[in-house]
């Protein structure tokens, strides 16, 4: 769902665009939303919204604090739920006559909702309902119209007409829909209080959330639901995947280190200047990306870009000096696994990748020396079983990266078809030697890939 219900009929949802990072998000994710969405309301004027498609993880939490930035919304399924087709149509009472549902109707060209004090919906005053009703009381022989329509509307409403909850997905329920002779319905909250209607054309050709996807470009690592949303744009600067669209889109895919780098070349373009919180968490996306300019996705223009984003954030006086003391801050900030369960490790930053019938799943973890996880390593290897059984994977993976001494460890679990052709020094038991390997995006990933398809 999208953050907190609207029980209206989402006005907002028609008109609002979501910019969203990849499934577990990290702090590039996170960041990039932020600042893409800022930047489509300053330069575009669009009711841009920044969102995310999971929990932010604990570096991400320290950003967002540190800058006292405001946290992405929660979107966890981009399908159309019934909350955006909900029409809240003025409700009547049970005692209220028949003639008051009966002048409602045709202002609002649709069935009267009838609910008890407490807005329990009761029955919906239709024209098959009054039908119904007239057809057994009309005496043609002396009953007055007037009586009859002035009798209660809760003795001429359809008290069987189907509910269905306002965050529930409309595609779960098309079928049962198609399958019935109705065309109207409830749509009530989860507590089963009246929200407003819907029609079955409402259901057939329900508002599309529309979206911009950052850091990402891979429909397996998108949001729920994509599949049922309209997508306006991809930035990125990952390798190519697909991700299929109705209609032509601005598709950029670029070759620098982190996906922040590119927003902020877009607001020098604009001639933008961010605020301090904007600046500081795109300042974080980038510098946790290229592990402070060390990674070897690192480019000049991610040094450029890490240059103007401090002096926003900081100051230009104090620019440098800050950024190496928060940077320093915010690696640690994310290399601390105090606290974190197994299952929290090998998920956070969890990306899932397919190779032909081969489906696989890429883990990143940064610690500040690997004894930390070396103690805790056979707990680690059975959340990875865990989690391949989840992703219905061939073998996952968790690379382990020393931010001090730049190099990774990989614990590795599943089909040994695949792991036995890992092209690295074995240590151990499902676990390699990664020297200088830093980087899953430019360094893990493309060997993965060469392996399988060679």
């Amino acid at each position: 769902m999208i953050g907190q219900s609207k029980t209206d009929s989402a006005p907002g949802i028609r008109h609002s665009i979501f910019v969203v990072g990849h499934k577990n998000p990290d702090t590039d994710t996170i960041a990039s939303a932020i600042g893409y969405a800022w930047l489509r309301r300053e330069r575009d004027g669009e009711d841009a919204i920044a969102a995310r498609a999971g929990t932010v993880n604990v570096q991400t939490a320290f950003a967002l604090r540190h800058f006292s930035a405001e946290t992405p919304v929660l979107l966890e399924d981009a399908a159309p739920r019934f909350f955006t087709i909900a029409h809240r149509v003025k409700p009547v009472s049970p005692q209220s006559p028949l003639s008051e549902a009966w002048r409602l109707s045709a202002e609002s060209e649709r069935a009267v909702p009838v609910v008890d004090e407490v807005c329990n919906p009761v029955g919906m005053v239709t024209g098959l309902s009054v039908f119904r009703y007239l057809s057994g009381h009309l005496d043609m022989a002396d009953a007055p119209l007037r009586a009859l329509i002035g009798v209660p509307c809760g003795e001429a409403c359809d008290c069987a007409v189907p509910r269905f909850n306002a965050n529930d997905r409309i595609s779960d329920y098309l079928t049962e829909v198609t399958n019935t002779e109705r065309d109207d319905f409830w749509v009530v909250d989860g507590d089963g209080k009246y929200v407003g209607t819907c029609t079955r054309a409402d259901m057939l050709h329900p508002p599309r959330v529309r979206l911009i996807l950052v850091d990402h470009n891979e429909a397996s690592q998108a949001v729920n639901g994509l599949g049922e949303a309209d997508v306006l744009e991809v930035l990125d600067h990952h390798r190519l995947a697909t991700i299929n669209t109705t209609m032509p889109i601005a598709f950029h895919v670029d070759t620098v280190g982190s996906c922040s780098t590119l927003v902020a070349e877009r607001m020098r373009m604009a001639r933008l200047t961010p605020p301090p919180d904007v600046a500081g968490m795109l300042l974080s996306g980038l510098l946790a990306d290229t592990l402070m300019f060390r990674s070897p996705t690192t480019t000049p223009r991610d040094r450029a870009s890490g240059t103007w984003l401090s002096w926003m954030a900081f100051g230009v006086e104090e620019a440098d000096t800050r950024m190496q003391e928060y940077g320093l801050e915010l690696l640690h900030a994310g290399a601390d696994l105090q606290g974190r369960t197994a299952e929290d490790i090998v998920s956070a930053d969890c990306k899932i990748f397919t190779s032909g019938p081969v489906k696989f799943s890429v883990s990143q973890v940064e610690v500040t020396h690997f004894q930390v996880l070396l103690e805790r390593l056979d707990n680690v290897r059975a959340a990875l079983r865990t989690l391949q059984d989840q992703r219905s994977s061939d073998f996952a993976v968790l690379m382990v990266t020393d931010i001090i001494q730049n190099d990774s460890l990989l614990v590795g679990v599943g089909n040994n078809r695949y792991l036995e052709r890992l092209p690295f020094s074995r240590k151990g038991e499902g676990l390699w030697d990664l020297p200088g390997v830093v980087s899953r995006k430019k360094q893990l990933l493309p060997t993965l890939l060469g392996m399988l398809q060679g």
